[in-house]
């Protein structure tokens, strides 16, 4: 089973751990780690915009990223919210079967 590690940022620490905690008890997650809010700039409707937001990560199998992206993409407060999925080449065997477990099966 191979593992994938989910990338989003949110506008507030408020919405991350709603919808971190949400995507876990659904099962779509293994895990989340809400990070320290950063400054992100970026071009808007022409303009260079600057935000303080606020990243996560999140720890899922490659089976279930895409459902996991499709929800996040719904609960998200943003038009275009940032999202990513990084495959994960090496982790412990362990840890990959704990994923694994830890959410639906496809």
């Amino acid at each position: 089973m191979s593992i994938a590690t989910v990338y989003c940022v949110f506008a507030d620490d408020e919405e991350a751990r709603r919808i971190g905690r949400l995507v876990v008890e659904e099962s779509l997650a293994a895990c989340v780690n809400i990070m320290a809010p950063c400054r992100s700039f970026y071009r808007w409707d022409g303009r260079v915009e600057e935000a303080r937001e606020v990243p996560a990560l999140f720890k899922t199998t490659d089976d279930v990223a895409n459902r996991l992206v499709e929800r996040l993409t719904l609960l998200h407060s943003y038009d275009v919210p940032a999202i990513t999925v990084w495959p994960v080449d090496r982790a412990l065997d362990g840890y990959e079967k704990w994923v694994a477990r830890s959410v639906l099966q496809a």
